[in-house]
């Protein structure tokens, strides 16, 4: 029995996102650069450690609308089409900084992870990285579970109940038709809860979800074990909370791992820095400069003066990183463990993208976690929800507070002047959803009326999600989220009224089926 328990949670979301009404879509591009940066990344040290004999080394929830995206064949050949650019890029750049002896090194170094990245996609996961993780869970490599169908904000959906009933429901018959086994766990939206929800968490099937600090903290009753142990809901669904030091290590701007000067820059990057002709052939639609993934520099301080990015410097950093963050634990379980009754538990949860995206040496930091945590592991040892709750069957009943992990710990970053035109329209549109399932609930699968149903739904889910409200208030890519907003919530508005009126123009639902071609399998019944 170890001394305690360290779980690391990994959420991996995407807003859907597919456009091919056009030939090319710069917001499609963060589908891309996560594939790249991110997804194949973890996968690949995740079959290292499996090789090696590694357990339970993390839980990775995948959303619904990423998954979607994930299998979809038009997006995947999308994405090819644009690693073929970056693989011309790579050999330009080889070239160009061939007598550098600063950046000729990374810029092999970046053609090699491009070549990697693109063998891996095509020829060894044959385009599905779904299979790849779904093998790793099933080898006991790691846990995997969802989150709401759209990643919709519930707290602030929870006026109609319907709304958050069939976020839910459709995320978890999502995750089950695509990985072939149901999601024991939930990542609530932006970790929002508000007390009563865990009923409809169970009626989902799930059995554990996550809040923040002080959603545990003040629960109700006090939880005696604080954060070191999840508490039980009235109705038995477990419910974690976030380990505050553990999340200041790796996600504070001050503190962070991720800031140290020897790392990479994100920021500086060929697509901004260099000459417009030379580099126009290889960006989006040959007119927007965006990130290419080639970057040079190290962050270097707080200043624009920057110096060349150090591969062997970052890694004795990411060493260095790493044995802290293993010893923080080991000394965090050592303050406590005294007072327990149970092993005491961290949870650690991060978002997937900041390992290899925004933070390029992530997953060798986390690899190297792993590996750490391996050596000694009656000291603190990695676990899962799941694993952890099967070895503490019996927890302290309790019910959460309302919390979020927004600036302010509550929901002002997904209600501010800046979008709360948006949750009027949100809650009619699910009202008159309710009333046309129920109206209508005789209508047989793959009637017109039903697939009109099933359209409306999904545009209904669709602009339901979290991503819009917190683009709008963050100000990047504004005017795309009012877009996509207004255009699903106009779809819904025309289906609506078509199922209502008897006018369901067959052309028009079967272009927006071709437009939204998500949650294939939706059952409007979920919205009864």
């Amino acid at each position: 029995m170890p001394a305690g328990y360290q779980c690391i949670v990994l959420h991996a979301h995407l807003p859907y996102i597919r456009h091919p009404e056009c030939e090319s879509f710069l917001e499609e591009n963060w589908l891309f650069e996560a594939i790249t940066e991110t997804y194949i990344p973890l996968i690949l040290l995740l079959e290292r450690l499996g090789a090696a004999g590694y357990r339970d080394c993390l839980t990775l929830s995948l959303s619904p609308s990423l998954m979607t995206m994930l299998r979809d064949p038009f997006l995947q050949a999308r994405y090819l089409a644009h690693m073929d650019k970056l693989t011309r890029l790579a050999i330009h750049e080889v070239h160009r900084t061939r007598g550098d002896p600063a950046f000729a090194p990374l810029a092999r170094l970046y053609q090699e992870r491009l070549e990697e990245a693109v063998n891996a996609f095509d020829t060894r996961y044959g385009r599905d990285l779904l299979t790849a993780l779904a093998r790793l869970q099933a080898a006991g490599v790691l846990e995997l579970i969802t989150t709401a169908a759209t990643h919709g904000y519930l707290p602030l959906l929870k006026t109609e109940p319907a709304a958050v009933r069939a976020q839910l429901l459709v995320g978890a018959q999502t995750f089950q038709s695509m990985v072939g086994v149901p999601a024991r766990g939930v990542w609530l939206p932006e970790c929002g809860y508000y007390p009563g929800l865990e009923g409809l968490i169970e009626e989902a099937g799930y059995t554990y979800f996550f809040v923040d600090s002080h959603g545990l903290l003040n629960a109700t009753p006090r939880p005696y074990y604080g954060l070191s142990s999840p508490v039980a809901c009235p109705n038995g669904v477990a419910a974690f909370g976030r380990d505050p030091a553990s999340s200041r290590q790796v996600w504070s701007r001050n503190e962070g791992y991720p800031g140290d000067f020897d790392y990479r820059d994100f920021y500086r990057d060929i697509g901004f820095d260099l000459d417009f002709e030379y580099i126009k052939p290889f960006i989006l639609d040959g007119h927007t400069r965006i990130h290419t993934g080639f970057k040079y520099y190290r962050i270097t301080g707080h200043g624009d003066h920057k110096r060349p990015y150090d591969p062997a410097a970052a890694a004795r950093r990411i060493a260095a990183h790493a044995e802290d963050f293993v010893a923080c634990s080991r000394g965090h379980v050592d303050a406590i463990g005294g007072r327990h009754h149970l092993t005491p538990l961290i949870v650690s949860p991060y978002d997937a993208e900041l390992f290899g995206h925004w933070w390029f040496e992530g997953p060798q930091w986390l690899e190297a976690v792993i590996r750490l945590m391996a050596e000694q592991p009656e000291t603190v040892a990695l676990t899962t929800p799941s694993a952890y709750l099967k070895r503490h069957p019996s927890l302290q009943t309790a019910t959460p507070s309302a919390s979020s992990w927004g600036d302010g710990g509550y929901n002002a970053f997904w209600l501010n002047p800046g979008n709360d035109w948006i949750y009027p329209r949100l809650h009619d549109a699910a009202r008159r959803m309710n009333a046309l399932a129920r109206q209508h609930g005789d209508a047989a699968p793959g009637s017109q009326v039903y697939r009109a149903l099933q359209q409306a739904g999904r545009s209904l889910l669709l602009a339901q999600a979290s991503d819009w409200a917190f683009i709008m208030k963050s100000d990047t890519a504004k005017e795309y989220a009012l877009r996509r907003t207004r255009d699903w919530l106009a779809r819904f508005n025309y289906l609506e009224q078509s199922v209502r009126e008897d006018s369901i123009d067959e052309r028009r639902l079967q272009a927006l089926e071709v437009m939204d071609q998500v949650f294939p399998g939706l059952q409007p019944a979920v919205y009864c």
